[in-house]
């Protein structure tokens, strides 16, 4: 059963990754486009839990600082107590001291590894980002020459040989079409035009052979 499994996801990965491999033969760009989303969603990502981890160094800060100085209060009351004879007093407040130099020495401990943790993830994101940016300025060469090869291409099938005879071929199709028009047009003309044309060359002749006859 799980080899089957293993041949059932095998050949479906290989299906998708064939369907990937066409996607991105018939468009690159876009698959690129696609990629670099990605990435800057990933980056976004990266960049709010660098957020959450600023305001958590931030807290330790805040909780360590607030515990020092609550020891070193109870600290001072323990001394207080202590040469005012108030023994309970005294006990209270140096168990206070304690748990607080215990709790700020804990903070201390946590403060140090979150700032640490803070400064590696900020130097991984900077260079996330430049590595994304890297990518769009890649992204922007790819589709400059993309733009100069599709353009080229367009050309040369104007100016390339095989392309300009179509293209001159179209265009005697258009010119046989306009002869054609034409003669219609002439023919359409004449045939409305003999008679009355017939008619003035006989009445120029008789004019003619009259003046003739006269002389």
């Amino acid at each position: 059963m799980t080899n089957l499994l293993t041949r059932i996801k095998d050949i479906v990965v290989a299906d998708l990754n064939e369907a990937l491999n066409k996607k991105e033969n018939q468009n690159p760009i876009a698959m690129l486009n696609q990629y670099l989303r990605e990435c800057e969603r990933e980056t976004e990502k990266v960049g709010k839990l660098v957020g959450r981890q600023v305001q958590l160094r931030d807290e330790f800060a805040k909780e360590y600082s607030e515990a020092v100085k609550l020891a070193e209060k109870r600290k001072h009351q323990a001394d207080v107590a202590q040469r005012a004879g108030e023994e309970e007093l005294y006990q209270f407040a140096a168990a206070e001291q304690r748990h607080y130099d215990e709790r700020a020495q804990h903070l201390h401990t946590a403060l140090t590894q979150a700032t640490g943790q803070l400064s590696e993830l900020e130097r991984k994101y900077e260079e996330m980002k430049r590595r994304v940016k890297d990518m769009e300025i890649r992204r922007m060469e790819l589709m400059g020459r993309e733009n100069v090869t599709r353009a080229n291409l367009q050309m040369s099938q104007v100016l390339d040989a095989d392309a300009s005879s179509k293209s001159f071929s179209r265009f005697k199709e258009i010119e046989s079409y306009l002869d054609r028009l034409e003669q219609r047009v002439n023919s359409s003309f004449f045939s409305s035009t003999i008679d009355e044309r017939v008619a003035q060359l006989e009445k120029e002749l008789e004019s003619s052979e009259t003046n003739l006859t006269k002389e």
